[in-house]
């Protein structure tokens, strides 16, 4: 029996607040089964707290979060990375395949999966190395292996470039356009406008804790409908 697929998720209302403070919300937004959705923003409108509370990492303070299965099975088949992932004190293939093992994968055929979704990813060479010192895109990149080995319908993404230079960076997008034409549901916060461009079908903008626009790509960068988009499209401070 085929499993039912986790999405759309229907977001309604919902509220994020720490202590007295709102982080995020309302927000009412549905992130149907397909698509490559970029989160944008001003630093602190809460691009990050908005994917963490669709991954389940944030708790709902008001409104309501509902998938197509139990909440339970729903987080089973997603993922995240984020914008400094934290990697173990191990190999690199044990990285990878650490998440096929904790969900009784035997170790020889987590650790071959694992050695496959090196090779994918462009590590082969580091598959022996310990993951704390590989450099900055190599930890990106193998924290994506990681997120894709169990094969997600969702991946969440937390301005995975925000510490890469150009080559990396390049590198990186090019793998998250593969998982996205192999069926992964993307949504990915990024604060460089030049990387929205190039990846994304559909944008949300947020502003102070709010989605205060959303719209296929090519609409939202070609005419913004609020001040506040056209000004952070343009490159000027937005408060």
């Amino acid at each position: 029996m085929v499993s039912p697929c986790i999405l759309p998720l229907e977001v309604t209302d919902a509220i994020v607040r720490r202590r007295s403070k709102v982080l995020v919300g309302p927000v009412s937004l549905s992130v149907g089964p397909s698509g490559l959705t970029v989160v944008m923003g001003p630093n602190g409108a809460g691009k990050s707290t908005l994917l963490r509370l669709l991954h389940g990492m944030e708790r709902v303070s008001r409104g309501t979060m509902h998938w197509q299965v139990p909440e339970e099975e729903a987080r089973k088949r997603q993922s995240f990375v984020f914008q400094t992932p934290i990697m173990m004190r191990r190999s690199a293939l044990d990285n990878v395949a650490y998440p096929l093992i904790i969900h009784g994968t035997p170790r020889k055929q987590a650790r071959d999966t694992a050695a496959q979704w090196l090779d994918r990813v462009g590590l082969s060479d580091s598959a022996g190395k310990l993951a704390t010192v590989l450099s900055g895109g190599e930890r990106q990149k193998l924290a994506l292996a990681r997120a894709l080995i169990r094969d997600p319908e969702i991946l969440f993404l937390d301005e995975p470039c925000a510490n890469l230079d150009g080559r990396a960076t390049r590198e990186f997008e090019e793998l998250v356009q593969a998982a996205h034409e192999n069926g992964t549901r993307i949504v990915m916060a990024t604060h460089d406008i030049g990387q929205a461009r190039r990846l994304a079908r559909d944008v949300w903008f947020i502003y102070r804790g709010q989605l205060h626009e959303a719209a296929p790509a090519d609409q939202f960068f070609s005419t913004p409908t609020t001040p506040e988009a056209r000004a952070f499209i343009q490159g000027d401070i937005v408060e």
